[in-house]
């Protein structure tokens, strides 16, 4: 076989969508395995921010403080090989804080001109912790980042690294000082991820390693570049149209004009955009093909309990979003 020869067996073997998929997954096993050699027993957290990453979106971790939510944030960074910063957000923060600022300075010859000074965006994966500590025009700084990939700063489009991200932490306790994220913002998170306690066996294992010698640190497992590939690849993954009409049902049902006057305001196009994507991202992630209904029923609460809200009388009866929702899931994701 010629050198040429063999070069095109290459690029066949390549661009094989059997190839790509079985290369994509023992990759994503090797990021998980090394991501649960530090992060232990939150398995689920793991795969739903995973799934994120992979979809090309943002994600909310919502949880009480000391659950590893920096911690997960800082290793996924690592292992993906992307750059990170941290913004702790608080009330005196401000927009430039964040995007960064023009400084007037003056060079040898005695001449003034502005110099731009990047702001902590300007990164791959940006952790705004506890986020709704800040004001909400703070909070609106990450708007047009979030949605564009890009901060237009004294009057120019200055576009972000690709691929960026935003995870950032909510404490879900009300306390003095907070902000709710506003609708639009968080329209913006492809998942909202709740981060609950750990059983007992998983704490046992935490108290005892956390506090040896020296604390366990994740390592690189992806090159630069290479999610960028994987999420490509997640977007030419197939889905069938018995997935496409399961996840217009139940975007479509989870609406006040469907669902019986219970719900105030229900989850938009972006909605059924982020479902689509993330179970597609899912699929990737565990190696198959092509989603499924059961993704679909797996995903459909990170995806849309952020995007809706019920109204004053649903509330007075205990209702949360998530009984509506797992009502819709039995209802619209059931085996017929």
């Amino acid at each position: 076989m010629t050198a040429r020869t063999e070069e095109r067996a290459g690029a066949r073997s390549s661009s094989d969508p059997a190839r790509l998929l079985c290369e994509a997954h023992e990759r994503l096993a090797a990021v998980r395995a090394e991501l649960a050699r530090v992060i232990f027993g939150q398995d689920q957290v793991v795969t739903e921010a995973l799934t994120a990453l992979l979809a090309g979106g943002h994600a909310l971790l919502v949880g009480v403080p000391g659950l590893a939510k920096t911690k997960l944030v800082e290793s996924l960074g690592r292992v993906l090989g992307l750059t990170v910063a941290r913004i702790q957000f608080t009330p005196d923060l401000m927009p430039a804080d964040i995007l960064g600022a023009e400084v007037l300075e003056e060079d040898e010859s005695g001449r003034r001109h502005f110099r731009f000074i990047e702001g902590p965006v300007f990164t791959q994966l940006l952790m705004a912790d506890e986020i709704n500590r800040a004001s909400p025009r703070t909070q609106s700084a990450l708007l047009q980042a979030m949605q564009e990939g890009a901060v237009a700063i004294a009057g120019e489009r200055r576009p972000l690294p690709r691929p960026f991200h935003v995870l950032a932490t909510q404490n879900p306790i009300e306390q003095e000082g907070t902000y709710p994220l506003p609708e639009a913002q968080l329209d913006r998170f492809l998942l909202e991820i709740r981060v609950d306690y750990p059983d007992r066996a998983t704490e046992r294992r935490v108290i005892i390693e956390t506090t040896a010698d020296a604390e366990r640190e994740a390592e690189a497992v992806l090159a630069p570049g290479e999610l960028a590939g994987l999420q490509a690849l997640v977007r030419r993954m197939p889905v069938g149209e018995t997935v496409v009409e399961t996840i217009l049902d139940l975007v479509r049902g989870l609406r006040p004009e469907a669902a019986g006057g219970e719900i105030l305001w229900g989850p938009g196009p972006r909605a059924g955009q982020a479902l689509m994507l993330a179970v597609r991202a899912l699929a990737l992630l565990e190696g198959r093909p092509a989603p499924m209904i059961e993704d679909v029923a797996r995903l459909a609460p990170a995806a849309l309990r952020h995007r809706m809200a019920l109204d004053y009388a649903a509330l007075a009866r205990g209702r949360r979003s998530e009984d509506v929702i797992r009502e819709a899931i039995e209802a619209t994701c059931a085996p017929s």
